[in-house]
């Protein structure tokens, strides 16, 4: 898998070092309430996994599933819950953590939908933002590192559901997707 990868963008101490920062902020903004984070399926679950233990106030956890890819590299536009929520967020403080934010049009959906529900507070928090691919601005509160218009895989994020397992964010190589 490794031989896949164009060049490593951000290694494990990098990010490591990074999300501790993040946990701190969330635990100094969040400071005597307690909070409800919501990681984005799958792409988010390490970086959820590795953000809470970063983070000091209580928290609870909870995940949805959307997708506006199916099987393309690029958003289709058109976005789908495929999981919902198990909890009622109504009166919650509620953090949406991401995986990746690049055009926008899931979160974007995700935070009107989920606005609905009448949340305490709605954040969003994003291990990487990409806004050169945004076609919907949406607010990020917390982002960890902005990146290129490249395809990224590792830590989470995938292609084809292969290499979520890599340890570190790597460019794929362009042969491999096109």
């Amino acid at each position: 898998m490794r031989k896949d990868i164009q060049e490593v963008l951000l290694d494990e101490e990098t990010l490591a070092k990074r999300i501790k920062e993040m946990g701190e902020q969330i635990s100094k903004d969040y400071e005597g309430k307690e909070v409800i984070v919501i990681g984005i399926l799958k792409g988010s679950v390490i970086f959820v996994a590795d953000l809470v233990r970063e983070v000091t106030v209580p928290v609870s956890f909870d995940f949805m599933a959307v997708s506006s890819y199916g099987n393309r590299t690029t958003t289709t536009g058109t976005v789908r819950i495929l999981k919902d929520l198990d909890y009622d967020i109504e009166g919650k403080h509620v953090l949406i953590v991401e995986d990746i934010i690049d055009s926008g049009v899931t979160l974007s959906y995700l935070i009107e939908h989920l606005a609905g529900r009448k949340p305490a507070s709605l954040k969003l928090c994003t291990l990487l933002n990409k806004p050169e691919r945004r076609k919907v601005e949406v607010k990020v509160d917390y982002i960890g590192f902005t990146v290129p218009d490249a395809f990224l895989v590792g830590f989470g994020l995938d292609y084809a559901e292969k290499y979520r397992n890599l340890p570190f964010i790597g460019i794929l190589k362009e042969e491999i997707y096109a």
